[in-house]
């Protein structure tokens, strides 16, 4: 009886902490897709001369996505360690990678990045509200 009444014990003592476990923001929608937009809009915007980056827009979200985090209970520190993190940045890479490739954008044709840009923009989509045509 009493190892059974130890063993609820101890599982009540645990579940706050797995209630409080939070997910990688990897995993966090909400979070990641946004961020994702700003590195693709980013990626265009470096890659062709004829479309730029809305700075102000593109930062403005970065600061909604950190207060976002901070509400769903992230601390700056998870989230600077979150997007610094080499993995993060490769795994971010890839993704945009496969996404670009998908869309018909090559890294050896420059064009193809202009094109999938004004695309975006003409749908006013997540990653072209960050673009601006020149």
């Amino acid at each position: 009886m009493r190892t059974l009444i130890a063993t609820c014990a101890t599982c009540l003592m645990l579940l706050p902490t797995a209630a409080a476990a939070k997910p990688s923001l990897r995993d966090v929608q909400e979070i990641e897709d946004p961020l994702f937009a700003v590195a693709l809009a980013k990626e265009v915007s470096d890659h062709c001369d004829s479309i730029s980056a809305r700075y102000f827009k593109g930062l403005t979200e970065l600061r909604r996505l950190r207060a976002r985090a901070n509400d769903l209970g992230y601390t700056d520190t998870e989230i600077r360690a979150y997007i610094g993190s080499d993995t993060e940045k490769t795994r971010m890479r890839a993704k945009g990678e496969r996404f670009l490739a998908q869309n018909g954008v090559s890294y050896e044709k420059t064009e193809t990045f202009c094109a999938f840009g004004r695309a975006e923009i003409k749908k006013n989509s997540a990653i072209g509200v960050l673009l601006r045509a020149k």
